[in-house]
């Protein structure tokens, strides 16, 4: 990302609402921002591929969850936050990975601009690919600022999204075991 280029466009928005760029409480406020979103898109740096080490399975088949991961992402749509948790599991087969990764992979993504859909399917299509389990399923729930601060401006609205592939999919038990073990997960 180039720094100097965002600073310049900051100060221009700055500018163009109304506002004195120069002014005190605003004067380093273009480069806090290019700093800030250095942090904020991170995510398009990072390769899930590279971030992940997958190891052989020694014969464990039941349900590995990671429940309330913390997120924060930005709306691709108004470039407003949106922000939750998101609970991850999988049915290993032959390859899982260490329990660490699955943060870590709704953090890449999440580090983007998003929609919650697509994050969703991504964190599942990149377990699936790595790992080739024999289940994937997850769980976002999140607070769009977008439909607080703005449009239909309704505060207790929560959005949950869901993927679910392989057993999840096709056993009813294991997706009901699953939503039972991530329901009311605090």
């Amino acid at each position: 990302m180039n720094t100097v280029h965002v600073e310049k466009i900051i100060e221009e928005l700055l500018i163009l609402i109304g506002e004195d760029a120069g002014r005190e409480g605003l004067k380093e406020t273009p480069r806090r921002v290019a700093k800030s979103y250095e942090k904020l898109f991170e995510g398009y740096l990072k390769d899930p591929k590279k971030l992940i080490t997958v190891f052989n399975n020694e014969g464990y088949n039941e349900m590995i969850i990671a429940k309330n991961i913390d997120f924060y992402s930005l709306c691709e749509h108004h470039l407003l936050p949106f922000y939750g948790k998101a609970h991850v599991g999988y049915i290993p087969d032959d390859k899982i990975i260490g329990l660490s990764k699955l943060p870590r992979i709704v953090e890449l993504y999440s580090r983007r601009l998003q929609n919650q859909e697509r994050l969703t399917k991504q964190v599942a299509d990149t377990l699936n690919e790595l790992l080739r389990p024999r289940g994937v399923g997850i769980v976002i729930e999140a607070e769009h600022l977008c439909m607080k601060m703005r449009g239909v401006e309704k505060q207790n609205c929560t959005v949950s999204t869901s993927a679910f592939t392989g057993l999840f999919i096709q056993d009813q038990r294991t997706r009901s075991e699953f939503l039972g073990l991530v329901s009311g997960a605090k």
